[in-house]
This record gives structure tokens, C-alpha cells and sequence, in this order.
């Protein structure tokens, strides 16, 4: 059956010999040849001889022959989309990355949406379902393609696949530019966390490219030596020997002597507990306390008659139910309103309807009705509850707007709420940078990036600072100098294990729930031991690339040494066996793919020689 298939695909594509002997030139690498048709039959004559007779009977070469001309004619379309399903691919990686990366600070990416919609709502989740979407189509039609390629074909994308590459691509390429417009301080992240994923990343991609050089050793070793498949082999070449010698680049705080290391950093619990609780909350402090924090920070804000209360954003609208209560007023800073309508205000109810963080199901029922009656905390129940617990205290103070009563007095306001308290001035750590002469019974810290010399003359005692603003050389230099830093915000296991490599006394997190189970360094190794995994690597990889060569050059050489037009002679005199069958149309879509490597012979006879004689 498979004879006859192709014989039919012959007589169509005859024309194509008939209207173009130039093309059959250049097939044969030579000149031009004479081409005549009578009654059915193709003759071509070569230098006056004979060189083929009904060429339709010629089917293995001539099926080459008329493919390759459709492939000239297509190839370099699909070349073009190939490089188009890679770069879209590439992307989407990148973005996928950085995504897995930046779940660290999901929460300031909400609060920054809110900021700027009025409207709280969690962003990250349509971003994250679009990737894994687009992710898993474009990684497919990259299989898809490979797979392609391995076999020696063209990608031939349908139309509804090229539309789909070119939306991912868009939508990607469009994703990027925003989050650089509202969030462009976090792609810091991706360069912080290569500290903590760079050694296994690199063995990721010392194992693809490793992968692809099956493709690349079948299509170099299946060519020959042309110029094309040259360049393709240098270029990957080049780039395993750079993968070879990354490492060399590779610099991590937790490759280091295990008798190096620091004591694990102590765990401050921003706003609380905020995933476990409404933040800023008395409830959100106590979950914080019982997952083993050292400290609470908290954001202070003072109301109209001077007294101060725990409030980070400038309105009342994402954490209290003022929109039901004071409809018309909801919009107005927090700071305009005295102490009884703050406190008359529900700051419980937004997080059980809301469940931003997905947390509310693990609530037993008291919880929830405890959760519910929540009121806004004052600075004063906080600090008594942290003098309780025997824990210090790290306030982030909000200077109140000009037209507010105490915006001269805010200061003298927040300290008389301090000793009111009774906690002890050596537990409180003050944030500001104005003012410091009037709060030295306080701790100092910065939320600035100083030097030393600087810290000593402002009389500061520590340094708050955002991860991305200390990288390992700094904190050591801190260190040196006998400076306390204390790094925000920590969610994340991976980063909490390169800081505490890096030597960070403290971090201050959202999430004190999942640090807590956080005993160890998720990874670290000695210096010595990073170089064996090196080492080891780069030989089996070596070993594995040469290999592959051989073995391909050993299977190119055994196809080559079958002949199968003599196969499909045969299948015209007598029935085969369905596995024989099976067999000679493997053998002929292998030539077809292959390339006709062993034609010469056929082609240029020495006595003119006449298929037509098999008749």
C-alpha cells in the first residue's frame, strides 16, 4: 500500500521536474541536464547519456528530491517560527521564575495594587493562571518541535499554534513592561535568589544542554560537513564550555564551612501575624508570640485628639467596616478621626470575608467570633501586651498631615503613650530619623543605608533594612563593624537560610509561621564539596556528549549502507509480510529524512543505465 501511496505522490510532483531543470541541476550539484516527457515517461539525459528513465520509478531519490524543494521553499518561514516558539519559550521561563521567586513579597504587590485601585483584591492570582497556562502550551509546542527536529522534519506550526505563540509572546512581553512600571524594585529578587538557586539551576541547565546534543549530533553527523551545521556545532560547543566554567561565577553565602555558621536570626513579627490574623491587631500579635517571635513592630499612626494607634495605610477603608459606618468619611486619612470612632470601627470582619491569605478555614469557631469582634489597636494595649511577654518592640511611626492638631506634638504624643505603657525604654526601638535628640532612652535604627561613620555620629544602634539593600558584602562589613542589621521582609524559607549564611542577627516577617519551621539551612555546603558536584558534573556531561556522537555516528553509518529503492523494486514483484512492510517504510522515511547520502551511484550511471528494464 505504501508503494502505491508514494508512487501517487510521485506522478503529481512530476511536473515539477519538467518546469524546473535548473532546480534538478543544483539537486545533482552539476550542470543543467536535458529533460524530456513521452507518453508518461521522464527521461533525463546527462551530458548526452542517459541518466534516468520514468523517473517516477526512482521513488526514494525523487521523493528527496521533491521535498527538498518544498522544503526550500517553506524552510526559511519555519526557521523564523522555530526562533519565535524559542524566544516565547525563554520568556515565559524568565517570567515563571521570577514569579516563583517574588511569592516572598506578594502581599506588598496586593498593597501596591490597593494603593493605587482603592480596591483590595489579591493580583497575583490571574497573573500566576495565565503562566501556568502559557507555560505548560508553549513547553508542550517545544516537545512538539524537538521532536520534530530529532526526526529530521520541519516544525509546520498550524495556523491556530502560531497564534497562540504570538499571544503568549505579547501577553508575556506586556506583563514584563507593567511590573517594571509598578513593581520594578522587585526584579532585585531574581538575582538574590540565584544565591540560593544558582548551583542547582546550573546542573538543570548543564542537563538540557547536555539533552540537546543528540539533536545537534544527528543533524551535524546527518549534513555532513556544511557550513551551516559547522557553525551550529561550534555554537554549541561554546556554550557547554560555558556552562563548564559558570560555576567559577557562582557565588553563594551558604557555600561555606558548616563551622562558619552563625546563630540562627532572631524572627520579628511584622504587624503580628498578618496571614494568621488581621494585622496590627492584639489577636495578630498574640499568634505572632506563639510561633516564638523576639520582637514586635508594628505601624503607628496618631489620631485627632492625640492618641496613638496602630494603622498602616492612610485610610480606614481595607481593614475597618468605615464604609458602613462613616460612608461619607471613609476616604479621609485615618489620623482626622479621634480615638472613639476608631474605635468604634470593626477591624476583624474584612479578614474573614476577604481571606487574603487563605488561612481563615484553619480558624476554629471561637476564633472566628473573636476575630469578628476585633476593634483597631492603640499603641499602648500593644506595648503592655509585648512588656508581658518579655519581647521588645519596633515602631514604625507615620508623621500625621499639616492640617492635623499634634503635627508638632506627635512625637511627645507617641513617647508619653510609651511610658504609659511600662515597658521598659531599652525594649523600644525607635524608627524615625527626625527628632532623635528628644528619644534617646529609646533603641535607634535607620531605615537608611549608612555607613559607619555615619551610624556613630547619629547615635545610631542598628540598621532596618530591605533585603534587596543588603547583600552579603554589606552585612559582613556591618558586622565587622559592630553593627546591628535587621532585614525586611523575610517570607520565604530560601531567603531566610541565605541571610541567616549571610550572618543576619534578625529579620522581620509576615509570616513568623513558616520561618518558625525553619530549623537549619535548607542547603549549605563546604567550599570542597561544591567543587566535587562541579567537577562531577561537567565529566559526566562530558562523557554523555561523547557518546551521543558516536553512538550517531555509528547509526548514520549502518542506515547509510541500505539501498532502499531495491526494497521498494521488491515490494512490486511480491506481497510481503505486514513487518516487512512496516520495515522497508521505515527504512524509505529515513531516507526521505536522512538525505540521500548514497545516490551517485544511481543517479550518474556508467552505461546508461534504465530502470525501466525492472518492468
Amino acid at each position: 500500500m505504501s508503494y502505491f501511496v508514494i508512487r501517487w505522490f510521485a506522478d503529481k510532483t512530476r511536473n515539477l521536474i519538467l518546469a524546473q531543470p535548473q532546480s534538478l541541476a543544483n539537486y545533482l550539484n552539476s550542470d543543467e541536464p536535458a529533460i524530456t516527457s513521452t507518453r508518461g515517461q521522464v527521461s533525463v539525459y546527462y551530458h548526452g547519456n542517459m541518466a534516468m528513465t520514468d523517473i517516477s520509478n526512482r521513488l526514494p531519490s525523487f521523493i528527496t528530491f521533491a521535498l527538498e524543494k518544498i522544503r526550500s521553499r517553506g524552510g526559511k518561514w519555519e526557521c523564523a517560527w522555530f526562533i519565535i516558539l524559542c524566544s516565547t519559550f525563554s520568556l515565559l521561563l524568565f517570567w515563571a521564575y521570577f514569579w516563583l521567586e517574588a511569592h516572598n513579597d506578594y502581599n506588598q504587590f496586593n498593597w501596591l495594587l490597593y494603593n493605587r485601585s482603592g480596591e483590595w483584591k489579591d493580583g497575583t492570582v490571574p497573573i500566576l493562571a495565565t503562566t501556568a497556562v502559557g507555560f505548560s502550551y508553549i513547553t508542550f509546542l517545544m516537545v512538539l518541535a524537538l521532536c520534530h527536529i530529532s526526526l529530521g522534519q520541519q516544525l509546520n506550526l498550524y495556523w491556530i499554534h502560531k497564534i497562540g505563540v504570538l499571544a503568549a509572546l505579547i501577553t508575556t512581553v506586556s506583563g514584563v513592561v507593567s511590573i517594571s512600571d509598578v513593581w520594578g524594585d522587585e526584579w532585585d529578587i531574581i538575582l538574590i535568589s540565584l544565591q540560593f538557586t544558582g548551583p542547582f539551576l546550573h546542573i538543570g541547565a548543564l542537563a538540557a544542554v547536555t539533552a540537546l546534543g543528540w539533536l545537534v549530533a544527528g543533524h551535524v553527523i546527518r549534513a555532513g560537513r556544511t557550513k551551516f551545521h559547522m557553525i551550529v556545532l561550534l555554537v554549541y560547543l561554546s556554550v557547554l564550555l560555558v556552562l563548564y566554567m559558570v560555576p567559577l561565577a557562582i557565588t553563594s553565602p551558604c557555600i561555606m564551612d558548616r563551622n562558619s555558621l552563625k546563630p540562627r536570626p532572631d524572627v520579628i513579627g511584622r504587624r503580628g501575624a498578618p496571614m494568621l490574623a488581621p494585622e496590627n491587631t492584639l489577636m495578630s500579635f498574640n499568634k505572632a508570640l506563639q510561633q516564638g517571635v523576639s520582637s514586635l513592630e508594628a505601624d503607628v499612626s496618631v489620631s485627632l485628639d492625640g492618641v496613638p494607634f496602630l494603622m498602616r495605610d492612610r485610610t480606614l477603608r481595607r481593614t475597618t467596616n468605615i464604609a458602613k459606618v462613616f460612608p461619607d468619611k471613609q476616604h479621609e486619612d485615618a489620623s482626622l478621626f479621634n480615638w472613639t470612632e476608631i474605635r468604634s470601627l470593626n477591624a476583624g470582619q474584612w479578614f474573614l470575608e476577604s481571606d487574603p491569605y487563605w488561612t481563615v478555614g484553619s480558624l476554629t469557631g471561637r476564633e472566628r467570633n473573636r476575630m469578628g469582634n476585633l476593634t483597631v489597636c492603640s499603641l499602648v494595649e500593644m506595648l503592655r501586651l509585648t512588656a508581658r511577654a518579655n519581647r521588645s518592640a519596633l515602631l514604625n511611626l507615620q508623621r500625621p498631615p499639616p492640617e492635623h492638631p499634634h503635627y508638632k506634638t506627635w512625637i511627645m504624643d507617641t513617647l508619653w503613650a510609651v511610658q504609659r505603657s511600662g515597658i521598659s525604654q531599652k525594649r523600644v526601638t525607635w524608627t524615625p530619623d527626625t527628632d532623635r535628640g528628644r528619644v534617646r532612652g529609646l533603641q535607634q535604627t535607620s531605615l537608611e543605608k549608612l555607613s559607619g561613620e555615619e551610624v556613630r555620629h547619629r547615635g545610631i544602634s542598628s540598621l532596618t533594612l530591605r533585603y534587596s539593600q543588603a547583600s552579603n558584602k554589606d552585612i559582613q562589613d556591618f558586622l565587622v563593624n559592630n553593627m546591628s542589621v535587621m532585614v525586611y521582609p523575610v517570607n520565604e524559607p530560601w531567603l531566610y537560610s541565605v541571610l541567616w549564611c549571610s550572618g543576619v542577627p534578625s529579620v522581620s516577617s509576615d509570616a513568623p509561621q513558616v520561618l518558625r519551621k525553619v530549623p537549619y539551612p535548607i542547603w549549605l555546603m563546604s567550599p570542597y564539596e561544591y567543587c566535587l558536584v562541579w567537577i562531577t558534573s561537567d565529566l559526566v556531561s562530558i562523557a554523555i556528549v561523547t557518546g551521543i556522537f558516536i553512538f550517531q555516528k555509528w547509526r548514520m553509518s549502518g542506515m547509510q549502507n541500505y539501498n532502499p529503492e531495491q526494497i521498494m523494486l521488491s515490494a512490486v514483484t511480491r506481497r510481503p509480510s505486514r513487518d516487512v512492510n512496516i520495515m522497508k517504510e521505515k527504512l524509505i522515511f529515513s531516507e526521505v529524512s536522512n538525505g540521500v547520502t548514497n545516490t551517485d551511484e544511481h543517479l550518474y550511471p556508467e552505461n546508461g543505465y534504465d530502470i525501466g528494464q525492472y518492468k
